[in-house]
């Protein structure tokens, strides 16, 4: 019993400097303002929420619908007010609470944009909003809206650490299959195609590099997060992320996600490097010197119930989702049931070829789906490969088709209630087209949902 109430003290009630928590709050609002600028200025919110006519929603948040032109922009907007906010410090939980809503509601809207790191983002935001992180070096401390304070249990900023380790760590986990140590793919393939890379194309095209860089990738996620919470390797472990992160953006196309980990992770470090850090600014900005007193953030006994309570359920979830794909049979590479939400970062190479048919009734005589017709570039190659979204989109086809009417020659066919088919081919690292699903399937009576999808064609090597 004293072991658990000394590792409790120190994991959880210890008291510790707030200053980590604070600089971990402006780096998280600049992140954010500098990532929403950036998709509002590529065009993104068009490309993505305004201009495609139909959206393929999360099972079970169907009425998460998009809103207006104007709306969705109104959207970023905010977001972009309640970033800098949060940056600021200034009216702390109502803006945090604000972009983690908007955040996360715009990611519900089409899977086809799902990314792991807008995922990251919306589970990072999600804690910040029970954090003290506004209760020093912010507007609402400045103003008196908060009262200042010096110090936080340890707890506040070890569940932040906790989150971060754990995308890595089940990074790390999901590396440990047969295609990325025996096979080196999917970086075999893609690292052929990086010739043309300075000074060390010629090197990317050797098979022994794809190897390297798959088992150092593995041991890297698998490790970092230990490595980072060792005081006498942080810097080297720091070093490591920079290094890794910096490299794999280069090489790939994977947008902001080495950014945001590269930031985070200077979470790691201990509270007089943040303290440095707040007194910097503060000289910067011509701010007198900025005094800590003694005052301990204490919630009352009901609320540490109650955030106790919410953060074992909400790791529970953690440490539930990314095994989850152990529920279903067949190969999780190629059914993808239980893949999203898993820190699966860059595992898969994977392309497919997708026609659908609707059927009349009577003679079963088919007609063959324009998918353009209906959907971007973007979401046809991401429905393709993945077997919700095929269901999904079969779904659909047949409320537009329904009671419908088709002149054929001189022949009226009236669509009371269409059956679905799909011929799907897909090709997983790049071993050659195979059938996806099966073809006779209709598709249109399928349940949508979370039970196991049998008329996926199992995996034959």
């Amino acid at each position: 019993m004293t072991v658990i109430k000394k590792w409790t003290a120190l994991l959880i009630n210890k008291p510790i400097s707030i200053s980590s928590l604070v600089v971990f709050r402006i780096v998280f609002g600049a992140m954010m303002f500098t990532s929403t600028l950036r998709f509002i200025l590529k065009g993104w919110v068009d490309e993505l929420y305004i201009n495609p006519t139909y959206f393929f929603t999360y099972y079970g948040f169907e009425w998460v619908k998009p809103l207006s032109e104007n709306g969705m922009y109104v959207l970023f907007g905010l977001m972009l007010i309640s970033s800098i906010f949060i940056l600021l410090g200034f009216l702390y939980r109502i803006n945090i609470i604000a972009f983690f809503l908007i955040f996360t509601y715009i990611e519900l809207i089409d899977k086809t944009n799902y990314l792991n790191h807008y995922y990251f983002v919306s589970l990072i935001s999600f804690i910040l909003i029970f954090l003290p992180a506004h209760r020093y070096f912010s507007l609402d401390s400045f103003f008196g809206i908060c009262k200042k304070t010096a110090l936080v249990p340890v707890w506040t900023i070890n569940i932040l650490k906790l989150q971060i380790g754990l995308v890595y760590f089940f990074a790390g986990i999901a590396k440990l299959n047969y295609h990325w140590l025996i096979e080196a793919q999917p970086l075999t393939n893609w690292l052929k195609h990086q010739w043309d890379f300075p000074f060390i194309g010629e090197l990317l095209t050797q098979d022994y590099v794809a190897y390297l860089f798959s088992w150092g990738g593995a041991l890297f996620d698998l490790t970092i997060f230990f490595i980072l919470i060792n005081r006498r390797l942080r810097i080297y472990g720091y070093i490591l992320v920079v290094l890794f992160h910096v490299m794999t953006s280069i090489m790939f196309p994977i947008g902001v996600f080495p950014l945001v980990m590269i930031c985070s992770t200077l979470i790691f470090f201990s509270a007089e490097f943040h303290t440095k850090i707040i007194s910097f600014f503060s000289n910067k900005l011509f701010l007198k010197k900025l005094s800590l007193n003694n005052v301990l953030y204490n919630p009352s006994n009901s609320i540490k119930t109650s955030l106790k309570v919410l953060f074992i359920f909400f790791i529970c979830i953690q440490l539930f989702l990314p095994f989850r794909y152990l529920l279903y049979p067949g190969k999780l590479f190629w059914t993808e049931q239980g893949y999203r939400f898993s820190w699966r970062v860059m595992l898969i190479e994977k392309a497919g070829y997708t026609q659908f048919y609707v059927h009349e009734p009577e003679k079963d005589r088919k007609m063959l789906i324009q998918n353009c017709s209906y959907l971007t570039p973007q979401q046809e190659k991401m429905m393709s490969t993945q077997p919700d979204m095929i269901l999904q989109f079969a779904k659909h086809l047949n409320e537009i088709y329904k009671d419908s009417i088709i002149v054929e020659g001189d022949e009226i066919i009236h669509l009371q209630n269409p059956k679905i088919t799909a011929d799907v081919r897909v090709s997983l690292f790049n071993k050659g087209n195979k059938i996806f699903i099966d073809p006779t399937v209709d598709l249109s009576k399928e349940n949508r949902g979370f039970k196991h999808k049998d008329w996926i064609i199992n995996y034959e090597d």
